[in-house]
């Protein structure tokens, strides 16, 4: 990966995890109870991280082939749960959202952490 794509994904990273925490903190009523939450289920009440995910996606238009092989591209480090079967695109895009939002999750927990230890 080039270095400008480098520092394009890792301001995407920042922007999705600014953006997310700012939600979920708000929907649980703080950070100690969003981090409680999204260690829990990340994918049910009030977190989202799933639904979230695919909005970044669209919003930063990374929902198809090329914007999925991008993010892959810039995670190609991470381990990657088997992939769905199915046409290549939707493989793609699967692969990419699972492992784009394993990595915003991690960040996400490391960010509340030190909210909450900074107590704010």
């Amino acid at each position: 990966m080039e270095a400008y794509q480098r520092q394009q994904f890792d301001l995407l990273l920042l922007m999705a995890t600014e953006r997310f925490i700012e939600r979920i903190v708000e929907r649980c009523a703080g950070p100690e109870a969003a981090l409680n939450r999204l260690r829990a289920d990340p994918h049910g009440e009030g977190i989202w991280l799933d639904r979230f995910v695919a909005a970044i996606f669209q919003d930063f238009l990374l929902d198809n082939p090329a914007g999925a092989c991008f993010v892959l591209q810039a995670l190609s480090g991470r381990p990657l749960p088997s992939p769905p079967a199915g046409k290549i695109e939707v493989m793609l895009q699967t692969m990419a959202r699972q492992v784009f939002a394993e990595l915003l999750a991690l960040r996400s927990e490391e960010v509340l952490e030190q909210m909450i230890g900074y107590g704010g």
